[in-house]
């Protein structure tokens, strides 16, 4: 375990986490809601510090990330745990578990995980899978040793993370996929996070004033939040934070707790792409539709095609050395 970060200690030995809106009051013994930070005498530990529950190497277009270093590979890892308990959740068997009554995983230390890394000849490291701001620690750990090493290091969050957390980590994080879910009501309802929507838009808004890169992705769950109205609330937030954010809409597919709401319409995404790019937003995305058009990135100026995608890979790439458009001459947001 190692001592978390961002929390509160009171004489009555009740503890408070500052780390994510939620400000968890956690008493002797017990445990957050995230379920990976406790209270052991009357400090706040992090108890699944350096005990990841998976590792793997990706595409960086898996998590999605279309503008910053396209073609690389990352390494991946999560541990158990999550500040939120989405009804729709993928990885519900490891974002819902909790450690101490699941099978532990054997200790990786930040240090190895640079090395393994490297050895991979990865780009960098992408905390993901489950919610990166439960594991901050190792997450601030590792990210400062893969910094001296010349990695990359990326979050893939959910955007619940306080203000203060997120700007010391940020000389260190170079870039954040956010989901920006819906409505309030959504979050309350379906994500069981009752600060609603704001602290996502405000994590957003943050990242770009910290200069962590930023690309946002909004799940699109059929009879939830798939109306034209939204939408356009949704693409008119991002790109008043910046018309040069990457926005996805991401196709749902039936998970955990919902397995009786149908997959999203193809439709449906062209449809919010349509209404994005009407905003003023230069790089509006289609995601978990291998093969389709808005797969690509197209030129915000000429629409050429620039990247051409199937699926987490590049098989075209026409942009010019110095990240403009062969075409017009239009600069491309690209980090690498």
């Amino acid at each position: 375990m190692r001592e978390a970060m961002f929390y509160k200690k009171s004489k009555d030995g009740v503890v408070q986490c500052e780390l994510c809106p939620r400000f968890c009051s956690i008493k002797e013994g017990e445990k957050g809601f995230c379920r990976a930070r406790k209270n052991v005498d009357g400090k706040l530990y992090a108890i699944t510090y350096a005990k990841p529950c998976s590792i793997a190497i990706d595409p960086i277009e898996k998590k999605p990330f279309y503008h910053f270093y396209p073609g690389s590979s990352t390494l991946s890892i999560a541990t158990y745990g999550c500040n939120f308990s989405c009804d729709f959740c993928q990885n519900w068997g490891i974002s819902q578990a909790d450690i101490e009554k699941s099978f532990e995983p054997d200790e990786v230390l930040p240090e190895q995980l640079v090395e393994m890394a490297l050895e991979n000849n990865c780009g960098g490291i992408s905390y993901t899978y489950t919610e990166p701001t439960i594991f901050y620690e190792y997450c601030f750990d590792t990210a400062k040793i893969a910094h001296k090493k010349g990695l990359y290091n990326c979050f893939v969050s959910n955007g619940y993370i306080n203000e203060m957390p997120l700007k010391e980590i940020s000389k260190y994080l170079d870039a954040n996929n956010v989901d920006l879910k819906g409505t309030d009501e959504f979050y309350k309802k379906i994500c069981h996070a009752p600060a609603g929507i704001k602290p996502v838009q405000e994590t957003i808004k943050n990242c770009h004033k910290f200069g962590i890169h930023v690309e946002v992705t909004n799940l699109i769950v059929p009879g939830l939040n798939d109306n034209d109205a939204q939408i356009k609330k949704t693409a008119e937030f991002v790109k008043n934070v910046s018309d040069e954010i990457p926005l996805y809409f991401s196709r749902f597919y039936p998970q955990h707790k919902m397995l009786e709401t149908p997959q999203t319409d193809v439709k449906t995404l062209e449809k919010a792409h349509e209404i994005a790019k009407k905003t003023g937003l230069k790089y509006v995305y289609a995601g978990n539709v291998p093969g389709h058009k808005f797969e690509n990135t197209y030129c915000p100026d000429c629409n050429y095609l620039l990247i051409k995608r199937f699926g987490f890979s590049i098989e075209e790439i026409g942009l010019t050395k110095d990240k403009k458009c062969p075409s017009c001459g239009e600069k491309i947001l690209i980090i690498n």
